[in-house]
């Protein structure tokens, strides 16, 4: 994946990569030359390549959401 992508979260870089390949599978044509026939591994080609730019939106802030700044939520698996 791209690193700046798998930097920030690697949630994120495979929402990225999903979204590229429902748009392979929607008629996009690959940015990327290769040898895959399946949507996903064109994409997962195409973001390790660094060719998918993405935004990320911001969110509201944890004072909006009533946090304290230093909250750090505790999941619980």
């Amino acid at each position: 994946m791209e690193e700046s992508a798998v930097r920030e979260s690697k949630y994120r870089a495979v929402h990225v990569t999903a979204r590229r390949a429902r748009q392979l599978q929607s008629g996009s044509s690959p940015m990327v030359p290769t040898r895959a026939t399946k949507a996903v591994r064109i994409a997962q080609d195409e973001v390790r390549a660094g060719l998918i730019n993405y935004v990320v939106p911001e969110g509201p802030s944890r004072k909006e959401l009533g946090l304290p700044v230093g909250y750090t939520p505790i999941l619980h698996t």
